[in-house]
Formats: C-alpha cells, sequence, structure tokens
C-alpha cells in the first residue's frame, strides 16, 4: 500500500498527528488528559502487554483522547481538523495501521524521540522532526486565534493535501498552556 494515496502522505501525517499529540499532553502543554502515555511512562505501561506494537498502542490512546478532547472544544460543520479530516483520508490512513505495526521497529527511534519531547515550544518540536519548515512558520505566525480564544481558521477554502495537515498541525502553537486553540479549515464543496 503507498503512503502517498490522495495526495496525502500518511507516515507524515502519522507523525504530525504523534507530534501534536505528545505536545498536548499533560506533562507539556496540558491539553487533553494523558499524562506521558506518548512518553516514556506510556512505553513502561504498555511495553508488557504489548512488547512489538506498544508504541502504536499508545498513540491510539493519545489520537483518541485528542481527538475528543478537540471536538468538545471546536466541532465546525464543513471544516476539517487534524484530528477530523475527510471520512475517506481517515478511512485510508486507517488503513496504513497494520503495515505500520509490521514495521514497528521501523519506528522505534521516531517514538523514542517523541518520548522526550512535549516541551515548550510545538513549533520547535515539528521544525526538530523534519516536519515544518520556514515557509511553514511565518504562515503560523500570522494565524490568529479566534475572538472566543477556541480556535484558529486557515483561510481560504482547502482539500486534504500534505501542506493543509502540516499547517492544521502547525496551528496548535498559537494555543496556550491549559487552553488550546483548533485549527481548522474550510473544506471546498
Amino acid at each position: 500500500m503507498t503512503q502517498r494515496s490522495s495526495g496525502v502522505d500518511f507516515e507524515r501525517l502519522l507523525k504530525l498527528r504523534l507530534a501534536v499529540a505528545r505536545h498536548g499532553e499533560m506533562d507539556a502543554a496540558g491539553w487533553w488528559n494523558t499524562k506521558g502515555i506518548l512518553g516514556r511512562h506510556g512505553a513502561l505501561a504498555l511495553k508488557r502487554g504489548f512488547p512489538s506494537t506498544h508504541y502504536f498502542a499508545q498513540a491510539r490512546i493519545a489520537f483518541a483522547v485528542a481527538r475528543s478532547r478537540c471536538r468538545e472544544i471546536f466541532d465546525p460543520p464543513g471544516c476539517m481538523t487534524l484530528w477530523h479530516l475527510p471520512a475517506e483520508i481517515e478511512d485510508q490512513f486507517e488503513a496504513h495501521w497494520q503495515d505500520w505495526l509490521d514495521q514497528g521497529e521501523r519506528w522505534g527511534a521516531f517514538f523514542e524521540t517523541l518520548a522526550t519531547a512535549g516541551g515548550k515550544d510545538l513549533l520547535a518540536e515539528l521544525v526538530a522532526f523534519g516536519l515544518v519548515d520556514q515557509r511553514h512558520l511565518d504562515v503560523v505566525a500570522k494565524l490568529r486565534r479566534s475572538d472566543e480564544g477556541r480556535s484558529v481558521l486557515l483561510s481560504g477554502t482547502d482539500r486534504p493535501s500534505d501542506e493543509v495537515i502540516t499547517l492544521l498541525a502547525a496551528g496548535f502553537a498559537r494555543g496556550e498552556r491549559g487552553n488550546p486553540a483548533i485549527p481548522y479549515a474550510r473544506l471546498e464543496d
């Protein structure tokens, strides 16, 4: 199965979601109610029951909690967020899980680096992971939180693409400790 169907690099999407999920944990930005599930404590807790797939078990937990919390805060109709992409994209993302599970050893170094992340600067972490560049940083610097502080709109209407998904992830940097702002983009009809 290719990583790039529908114009989206699903491995990149996985890494972006992992970085934002780790950053949002209680021991970092405090956006959702997981404390180090993607850190060393999560690995220790799950490795015994899932020796070869614990990294992805950690990811499933973190993603479910982050998705739920973001929907509680801001769930706009006709839009996409990092945690709520069109059904076709989400289905294709899910289809890649088995391949990633089968290649678990290839992901070990990324998850180990991720475990020590979750610092104060999401954008610096995304740069360190090679997921954003200066062009993304320039766009994010211009993004503004909504008046109620719950969301960050990417201007225009879009289809899911690597660029848009990267900005949906990087836009979380507009949030504050304990107070996330959910980046979103309006979907093209």
